[in-house]
């Protein structure tokens, strides 16, 4: 008869088979009460799952991260249920999980309406209501390929059909309504409290733009109203600093269907993009990199010996010249790079060499997978690639860590959290070059002080990586840096130097990226402060204004004379109202008001206020110049108003 060992080591005995749901409620009633299912031997069950022999056991409550994943997956169950009830002709697809929510497609004659989903969403907190009973059942694949048939959901048929002859099929029920599931899911509807429909949009039939089009309705679920409540909150907010919007009322930039996916930049937003390229600059400079620049365009013989092509082909660019020789748009900056490192006998004593370069890179990403400066195809990536010996490994990734660390607190990210990513399945080189290179990170990350979570599989096709991730002022996470160890490409493409035996010998490559792509950096920053970008970054960081026409020519002369101190300055001496002229640079996310009346002109003054209303009161010219220049050599840690 089995005996249960719960996480704390303590064993329950029982005389006969028993459910995950008997076992809950062995240890307690409230425990029963929040079970939505269990880990058995490390596999996620349903609370109805029999245990019949010795097994590992632990409850599953919407406190654990997988129990957040079943409600979800839940809902969109119940979101399905809701649509067959009131649109019976309606086919269903799938129904996935996805950040902080799920979606699901159906195939409907017509586009759902936000009436529909008002009313949809209704039916959805009925069927919770009723706390309808969730059951599992088994059926063979062909059996399974028949039953949805007799229901008329041709595309269920279709994909169980996908599956492999003599697969077992699990379906799950809950009132009438049946749906094709691995499961588990929650023991009954009634735990399904808090949960929001927020968007329909188009999606094609398996994301071939060669299938029928269906409709994708997306909803979020969470434990209880307050979480729900705090995501709409998040959602509304993020809205609000959505960088699409925020790049028009700011004029920084636009995009347009005759050149999907890439960037028109406007003066404004190209002022910032430039400061941004000087600012990683003159980091990397002072730490001892060399910038570079390599070709656009080359060969795509030199991307199959890399094994690019084979990894990332489907995303290339590839054009064929009249000479019938293929070349391809780069993707990425590393081949070049290392062309450059072997260009020339290199020797142990030069190591090592960290080159740089703000290199433009295209790649093909599907039109519907386009987000504003988010996901883009062409964009330029503040890449640096780091020529090194294995003994060098440890102490080149912390200095690299350490560098990412300093400049993400200078752009007000002091929330950073670092992932471990280790071999992918698809993958160059033999294990015993990827245990060497995943062991030497990492010692690098014992080294720094870092701690990480583990991201198993997903490190780069050539070696392993450390991810940064930055939280934002509302909550949200950003994968941005990376740093790679590379064993492989180095010697895939012919790159060696001589050590102090007069030897050839293989480099280790350190790739290493920190804003990654500057486009979206800039799309994060621009969110993360709501366009309020620090004075520093600001495109424009203060404008002078006048109140009446006497005061013209000094706002001119103040104009000019701060302009020639490379502050980004401008005037406003249009015939409108001073708080006319104050509420629209406010808009404009303006650091600086600077305002000129006859006492300010007559005492060689200004009246200095912030984008934020607070008045600073007056001060010379020359006093504003030189606290603004403290603010602009802090990078925002301090400002006028401290």
């Amino acid at each position: 008869m089995p005996v249960v060992t719960l996480p704390d080591g303590s064993e329950r005995r029982f005389d006969q088979p028993v459910t995950v749901d008997e076992v809950a409620g062995a240890i307690g009633a409230g425990l029963r009460k929040a079970a939505l299912a269990g880990r058995v031997n490390g596999n996620l069950v349903d609370t109805s799952f029999v245990i019949s022999g010795d097994a590992r056991l632990s409850i599953v409550t919407d406190k654990d991260p997988a129990g957040l994943e079943i409600i979800r997956h839940s809902t969109a169950h119940l979101l399905a249920q809701a649509v067959k009830q009131l649109f019976p002709e309606a086919q269903v697809t799938i129904g996935p999980v996805i950040e902080d929510g799920f979606y699901y497609d159906f195939a409907y004659q017509r586009p759902f309406t936000p009436e529909d989903l008002a009313a949809i969403e209704a039916r959805m907190s009925e069927l919770a209501k009723a706390d309808q009973k969730v059951t599992r059942r088994v059926m063979g694949r062909d059996e399974a390929i028949a039953y949805f048939k007799t229901l008329g959901e041709q595309y269920k048929a279709q994909i169980i059909s996908s599956i492999p002859a003599g697969d077992e099929i699990s379906l799950y029920g809950q009132g009438e309504w049946v749906d094709l599931c691995r499961g588990p899911h929650v023991p009954s509807t009634g735990k399904l409290k808090a949960f929001k429909l927020t968007k329909v949009a188009g999606a094609y039939w398996r994301g071939d733009s060669r299938n029928e089009m269906l409709q994708r309705i997306y909803g979020t679920a969470w434990p209880d109203k307050g979480q729900l409540e705090e995501y709409l909150h998040r959602l509304e907010e993020a809205e609000k600093r959505d960088h699409r919007r925020i790049g028009k009322e700011l004029d920084l930039f636009h995009l347009q269907e005759e050149a999907p996916g890439a960037v028109f930049w406007h003066p404004k937003g190209w002022t910032v993009f430039q400061s941004l390229i000087e600012y990683m600059r003159e980091r990397q400079r002072a730490a001892g990199y060399q910038e570079v620049n390599a070709p656009e365009l080359m060969d795509a013989s030199l991307w199959r010996q890399s094994g690019h092509l084979e990894k990332f082909g489907e995303n290339m660019f590839l054009t064929q010249t009249p000479d019938e020789r293929l070349y391809a748009i780069k993707p990425m900056n590393c081949p070049g790079h290392i062309q450059i490192f072997k260009h020339g006998l290199r020797s142990y004593r030069e190591l090592p060499v960290r080159l740089a370069e703000f290199g433009k890179v295209h790649r093909y990403e599907p039109s519907g997978a386009l987000h504003g400066l988010m996901r883009v195809r062409a964009f330029t990536q503040d890449d640096a690639h780091i020529f090194i010996t294995e003994e060098q490994i440890t102490e080149e990734c912390v200095a690299v860590t350490r560098l990412i660390l300093e400049i993400y607190r200078d752009f007000g990210f002091e929330d950073v959290r670092i992932k471990f990513s280790d071999r992918p399945e698809k993958r160059v080189g033999s294990d015993e070059v990827w245990d060497r290179a995943e062991e030497a990170l990492k010692a690098a990350s014992r080294a720094a002080g870092i701690e990480y979570a583990l991201n198993p599989g997903e490190g780069a096709f050539y070696g392993p990586k450390l991810e940064f991730v930055l939280r934002d002022a509302i909550g949200r996470d950003w994968q941005c840096g990376t740093v790679q160890v590379d064993l492989n490409l180095p010697g895939r493409l012919g790159a060696h130097y001589i050590d102090e035996a007069s030897t050839k010998r293989t480099p280790v490559m350190l790739h290493r990226a920190i804003f990654g792509s500057l486009e979206r950096f800039f799309a994060i920053l621009l969110e993360h402060h709501a366009g309020r970008l620090p004075a520093w970054l600001a495109p424009v960081q203060a404008v002078v204004m006048n109140i009446t026409e006497r005061q013209s020519e000094y706002v001119r002369s103040i104009t000019e004379s701060l302009k020639n101190q490379r502050f980004r300055v401008e005037s406003d001496l249009r015939n409108e109202k001073v708080g006319f002229k104050i509420r629209e640079h406010t808009l404009q996310r303006v650091p600086y008001l600077l305002v000129a009346g006859d006492k300010e002109v007559a005492a060689n003054l200004l009246s200095v206020r912030t984008r934020g209303g607070k008045d600073l009161g007056t001060m010379s010219p020359e006093t504003f110049a030189e606290r603004l220049r403290i603010e602009l050599d802090s990078r925002g840690r301090r400002t006028l108003e401290d």
